[in-house]
């Protein structure tokens, strides 16, 4: 079997997992508990915290029922610092769990209170102190949930021991009687529970304030009654006091100071002064309980049967007296002498009103949502059953109450007897009986017997409480009845409750004398206040003149709030309606409205209100502005040169809603600086955005970097790639020169000339802002042209797009035939090879339409060679735009649709940023293929017929007949004067040319090599073979002993083997 301490160990492990595993609370109480039951001394059990020295100095008194007590708060103490624990070791801590605030009430009242408090606090981890409490170290991210939970796990333990003594139910009280001595002497325990339960039965209370009535008879039966309830419950409050010392209902710890009658519950000091500090709490009533009031309660338990003690003054009383002689409060001899033999029931739990989570008696805060325990109202024993109306006798003939005099309820079928007039059942109405016509009554079986005199009996002192609380009830149901009909007749409480004080005892209606009275009433005061002077000479105010009584005329609002405030009182009405009237008007005075009578005048009109009284006094100065400002004139420019630079400052706020009074005089001195070239609207647009005056003035003097005019920055334009800027009107017409005469690629910065737009990923988001920025500058007819270009653009890339060979109109077209008609010039041409459409096409493929044609058409054999080199001209590899131009002079071509940059040989790319690696080329270039045009027109017609030979390729050596042989008649696009018009080449031919220039002609033996693939390497010299190896990256090396024709021979395999010849040269021409 294990030792103890190896028991504790293993309940104190289980018990630690659990608390900070986050397990079940059951589980956790019951290792508590066990822990507790350990027969163990408090300084063998707990290893954290100093138990059995917490005990000792926190135990006070000379007997054991004191020293219960002060372990009692140790206790609550305890429960306090146990829930600062559970919230370190939960997953979910609270917000502010770094820290404790010392001036928490409840922190002061229970942990502050007791020696060892902050010790625990400090094992816990709050070792920092702060001006206002404790907290954790600033290096301190998350606390040391297994020693938090240690610590915790005893600090239940021991409560769980405190209670346990407590209540005498300890397994093992020895040890703690070895270290209190007080607690071996077994006298009176103590009643823990700060609030008093009694058995039920008990009567209801009042559920609403009574308000306080100036007519004394009212007065006295409300507070007579409001103070009988309170008298029972505290007689019950006060029983009990005598027979256990009771603590506070709130916190349970300190003694009981202060009875409230209203919310019927006793609290200490400090808790009241936190619970009736409320605005809804301050007019309770509350009582001081002393020593005098015990004695007291303890009079009325065993009171003389000749004089009586007053519960609420202490005034001694004969017996014969019913009320007291000074505070006219009851004689409730019979309810002390029952409630002192009714014992009071202790509770041991209680239900949290927010979550209503039943917790310890002991535990001041929820154990789930941790708010305070709220004292409810102490449940109230009754001393007697509640006195009911004896029933009458039953009827007897020609008595009273024989059953003519009966009648029946209509709502709950309840037999009532006469006089009454309410049912006694559900407390309604007896609805009024219809008159039955004298001939249809039935006569009386019966005969009538006179009713005999019966003498009314008096009224013992005995129910004379009894006939004041009915009479009390059913005035107070009267007047709830009276108030709920004058509200459905727009009737305020008020005006129902001071109209019946008015009338007293008669018979009309509040409603309705209201309505008759009332106005009579008003005039009679408003007469007061005109005709005569009702204030003192001492209550006269300083603006109170002698013309002031003639002229002081009430309006029927003034004297009506008037008379509700003096409770009906004619008099006193029209001294307080002259009273606030002065005060109104000297509030008017102090606001600069000097007239008194126009004063007097307006308040009468608006109804007494100083608002309404005070629109009507600025309404005539307000005049000349809302006649501005409705009129249709157009508002007077600002004069920024007018002397009242205060008033040019009010107008800058007004008009442009500058954001401050220091930015409009920011403004105005800089637009009166010498040689200012600001205008307002710029101006004010500067300063709304800033404040720094050296900064507007480089935000107002922009300059243009194209026309270098000074703008300011609000009329400069810039875009969104760049940080250039310039000025509104250059930006609009570079924009609408680009869109007009250029192509959409020029369309960008014209300082800076990026972005570059040949970048496709660029492209959409530069052109969709660009869009936004040209809507607003171009003109409507350039806008629209500039949308057709940015659709045209995006229509290229799509592969179905086709530009038309005779108006150069492109569009999309998703049929499968050679034959395409134009939308725009109704023009046929073929889909593939873009050459005009002829009849003779059909059928055939572009290349034997091509031969056809050349075989068969004059015109095309008259032109000769000039028409093939015309047909197999230029075309744009990126739009596939034709062009009827020959290749020859400068190879770099820019398509006039696209501004795509390429070769014309090879229709490989000029770029300035090289993407081939080891490329140390800078600025604009292309990359050639051997077989391009760029490096064989440098051969000789001779040496490219040779290697159209070699390969068994025909060539033209003679002009066709008719055609001019002394000029060449090749079109090319020409540089003359800025313009590049199309014209005939005009060169000199030579003989065995085919009628063509030196330079054409080198180009059609090319054209011919580059359509049959032929590859021009077999024909290099030693020294092209190797510059072309060294171009194209192809190893040159020589080996040993290796013979030049054996080395020339394997570089020309190798070079036609590794480097293919070009893949964008047109081919099958």
């Amino acid at each position: 079997m294990p030792s103890l301490s190896e028991q504790l160990q293993e309940v104190r492990s289980q018990a630690e997992v659990c608390l900070y595993s986050g397990g079940r609370v059951v589980e956790v109480r019951a290792g508590v508990m066990a822990m507790a039951n350990l027969p163990l001394p408090p300084c063998s059990k707990y290893r954290h915290i100093a138990a059995e020295t917490m005990v000792i100095e926190n135990s006070l008194g000379s007997n054991r029922k004191e020293t219960l007590a002060s372990l009692q708060r140790l206790s609550t103490a305890l429960n306090i610092l146990e829930k600062y624990g559970c919230n370190l070791t939960n997953p979910n801590r609270p917000k502010y769990w770094r820290t404790v605030k010392h001036n928490n009430p409840v922190f002061r009242a229970t942990v502050d209170a007791i020696q060892g408090g902050r010790g625990v606090l400090c094992l816990y981890g709050y070792s920092n102190q702060q001006p206002d409490g404790l907290s954790f170290p600033d290096d301190v991210t998350d606390p040391d949930v297994g020693r938090v939970a240690a610590v915790t796990l005893e600090v239940m333990s021991l409560r769980m021991e405190l209670e346990l003594l407590i209540k005498e139910t300890h397994p093992h009280p020895e040890f703690y009687e070895r270290i209190l001595p007080t607690l071996r002497h077994k006298d009176v325990g103590l009643n823990t529970d700060a609030m008093v339960y009694i058995s039920e039965g008990q009567t209801k209370s009042l559920a609403f304030p009574l308000h306080h009535h100036s007519n004394r008879d009212n007065s006295h039966s409300h507070s007579l009654s409001s103070n009988h309830h309170s008298l029972r419950s505290f007689q019950v409050f006060s029983s009990s006091t005598n027979k256990h010392p009771e603590n506070c209902g709130i916190c349970g710890i300190f003694r009981i100071s202060t009875h409230c009658l209203t919310c019927l519950q006793g609290l200490c000091s400090k808790c009241d002064r936190l619970y009736h500090s409320y605005p809804e709490r301050n007019n309770h009533r509350r009582t001081t309980v002393t020593s005098s009031s015990s004695s007291s309660s303890k009079s009325i338990s065993g009171h003389s049967t000749s004089t009586w003690s007053c519960l609420h003054c202490t005034k001694v009383n004969t017996v014969k007296d019913a009320l007291c002689k000074q505070c006219e409060q009851p004689h409730l001899e019979s309810i002390s002498s029952k409630e002192d033999e009714s014992q009071p029931a202790t509770i041991t739990e209680w239900q949290c009103k927010s979550c209503t989570m039943v917790n310890a008696a002991s535990s001041i805060l929820c154990e789930v949502c941790e708010r305070p325990r709220l004292a409810t109202r102490p449940p109230v024993t009754p001393s007697h059953p509640p006195i009911t109306p004896p029933r009458p006798p039953a009827p007897v003939l020609g008595m009273p109450g024989d059953p003519d005099s009966q009648w029946v309820c209509q709502f709950c079928t309840y037999l009532n007897y006469s006089p009454a007039t309410v049912c006694e059942m559900c407390d309604l109405a007896r609805p009024e009986p219809a008159p039955l016509p004298a001939k249809l009554r039935p006569p009386s079986p019966v005969r009538r017997v006179p009713a005999l005199p019966i003498k009314p009996k008096e009224r013992t002192p005995e129910n004379m409480d009894s006939w004041r609380q009915t009479l009390m009830k059913e005035e107070g149901l009267k007047l709830i009845q009276l108030i709920r009909d004058g509200e459905k007749k727009g009737v305020s409480p008020e005006e129902v409750y001071t109209s019946m004080r008015v009338a007293g005892d008669s018979t009309i209606l509040p409603c309705k004398w209201l309505k008759t009275e009332l106005p009579l009433r008003l005039d009679q005061i408003r007469m007061l206040v005109a005709t005569s002077s009702l204030l003192s000479r001492s209550e006269k105010p300083a603006v109170y003149t002698a013309e002031t009584e003639s002229v002081v005329q009430l309006s029927r609002a003034e004297a009506k709030q008037a008379w509700l405030t003096a409770g009906g009182d004619t008099e006193r009405a029209a001294k307080q309606a002259l009273r606030d009237r002065l005060a109104k008007v000297k509030e008017l005075c102090v606001l600069g409205f000097s007239d008194e009578a126009r004063c007097h005048e307006v308040l009468r009109q608006s109804g007494g209100e100083v608002r309404g009284a005070l629109a009507l006094l600025q309404r005539p100065l307000l005049e000349s502005f809302h006649n501005r400002i409705w009129s249709d004139k157009p508002e007077p420019p600002v004069d920024i040169h007018h002397s009242d630079k205060q008033r040019i400052c009010r107008r800058l706020l007004a008009v442009y809603d500058l954001p401050s009074w220091g930015r409009c005089e920011l403004a105005l001195s800089l637009l009166l600086e010498h040689s200012a070239p600001y205008s307002l609207e710029d101006v004010v647009q500067a300063v709304r955005e800033s404040h720094d005056r050296e900064f507007i003035k480089r935000v107002l003097a922009k300059e243009c970097p194209i026309c270098l005019s000074v703008f300011p920055h609000n009329k400069m334009q810039s875009l969104t790639s760049c940080q250039c800027s310039v000025c509104c009107g250059c930006f609009q017409q570079h924009f609408t020169i680009a869109v007009r005469d250029k192509h959409i690629r020029d369309m960008v910065c014209p300082v800076c000339w990026e972005p570059n737009i040949n970048d496709p990923e660029h492209l959409n988001s530069y052109f969709s802002t660009l869009d936004i920025q040209l809507r607003e500058c171009l003109e409507p007819e350039v806008y629209e042209l500039f949308h057709k270009k940015l659709t045209e653009q995006a229509l290229i890339k799509d592969p179905k797009f086709l530009w038309c060979c005779h108006c150069s109109y492109g569009f999309i077209y998703d049929g499968d035939q050679l034959k395409v008609t134009c939308f725009q010039c109704r023009n046929s041409f073929c889909a593939q090879c873009k050459k005009p459409w002829e009849s003779q096409h059909a059928g055939l493929s572009c290349e034997q339409y091509q031969s056809w044609k050349r075989e068969n058409d004059p015109e095309y054999q008259k032109q000769g060679l000039a028409g093939y080199l015309r047909d197999n001209g230029i075309t744009c590899p990126n739009c596939r735009f034709q062009y009827a131009l020959s290749k020859g002079g400068c190879m770099h071509f820019c398509c006039s649709q696209c501004r795509y940059q390429f070769c014309s040989g090879c229709n490989n790319p000029f770029h300035t940023t090289c993407a081939v690696d080891e490329c140390s080329v800078s600025g604009l270039h292309a990359h050639h293929p051997r077989d391009c045009l760029f490096y064989l027109r440098d051969w000789e017609p001779s040496r490219l017929q040779a290697l159209l030979q070699n390969n068994d390729v025909s060539y033209n050596t003679e002009p066709p007949p008719g055609t001019q042989t002394d000029l060449c008649g090749v079109i090319e696009q020409k540089d003359e004067g800025g313009q590049q018009p199309d014209s005939a080449c005009g060169a000199q031919t030579q003989h065995g040319h085919a009628g063509l220039c030196e330079k054409h002609y080198r180009e059609y033996l090319v054209s011919l090599i580059n359509s049959h693939s032929i590859d021009p390497a077999p024909l290099y010299s030693s020294n092209e073979m190797l510059l072309a190896c060294r171009r194209y990256k192809v190893d040159d090396n020589r080996r040993d002993g290796e013979d030049s024709f054996s080395y020339y021979s394997r570089l020309l395999e190798k070079l036609i083997n590794e480097v293919p010849l070009g893949d964008k040269v047109p081919r099958k021409k």
